[in-house]
């Protein structure tokens, strides 16, 4: 005989959904037992983009297997908020932000290494190499697909909404809650090395006449040795971060 329970997704869970079952309770008929994890991945949810499961107002896991009449209430990763008394899902949340990117997002891994952002990224990166660099690092999985979140190993992850590189930036620095972790050109944007300060004498070798004639002040990657100063493209980048920053204040 059929069965049935009543699903409601929170705030960005629901971009996964069709209209009609958007911001609000919908019934879901089921067969046998079915895990909640099982539901949730059939109806079109990752299950990487969940953080808290209600059953009749419980917190449960993943494996919790559906009765007919429960009430289920499924809320989105929280990394700015500590839910970590409430949910069930997962030992910890991840404090310290560090994200592996798939392959389509080259130029966002650019901005967020440049935002100060420990961010791997690779172009020939396979889905199941960034699941295992997520789960061994610890690191959240940023993407524009649903099947990499979809994987079992998959704990942290979240698919990309917009199209636009900055925009993405603007939305993973929103999404989680880090503007007051940004820190600005403290990262190489080829390699996502750490940049600090050296004297222009270690350097100068390696510059243009014009660059040791007008600047003075130089940081270099400690991985793969590219030379950094503040010349135009630093204005320029300067510009770009502050209004990322406004765009990400907004609500």
């Amino acid at each position: 005989m059929s069965k049935h329970a009543t699903f409601r997704f929170y705030e960005e869970l629901n971009d996964f959904l069709p209209p009609g079952k958007r911001k609000k309770q919908f019934r879901y008929d089921f067969e046998g037992s079915p895990s909640v994890k099982d539901a949730v991945e059939a109806i079109g949810v990752p299950h990487s983009e969940v953080d808290l499961i209600l059953v009749n107002s419980i917190s449960v896991t993943f494996d919790c297997r559906i009765r007919n009449g429960d009430t289920i209430s499924m809320y989105p990763v929280f990394e700015s908020l500590d839910i970590a008394g409430i949910t069930h899902l997962r030992e910890t949340p991840l404090r310290t932000p560090k994200f592996v990117l798939d392959t389509n997002l080259g130029k966002l891994a650019k901005y967020m290494r440049m935002l100060g952002f420990d961010t791997l990224y690779e172009s020939n990166y396979e889905d199941s190499d960034i699941a295992a660099i997520s789960l061994s690092e610890r690191r959240t999985i940023i993407t524009r697909g649903k099947s990499l979140l979809k994987r079992k190993s998959v704990t942290h992850g979240y698919r990309i909404r917009s199209q636009h590189p900055a925009q993405q930036a603007a939305e993973v620095v929103r999404r989680f809650d880090l503007i007051s972790r940004i820190k600005p050109f403290s990262r190489c944007s080829v390699c996502n090395g750490m940049v600090s300060n050296v004297p222009k004498d270690d350097v100068v070798d390696k510059l243009e006449p014009k660059t040791i004639k007008y600047f003075n002040e130089f940081y270099r990657c400690g991985s793969c040795g590219k030379i950094y100063w503040k010349g135009s493209h630093f204005d320029k980048m300067t510009i770009f971060i502050n209004t990322l920053i406004m765009h990400a204040s907004e609500k």
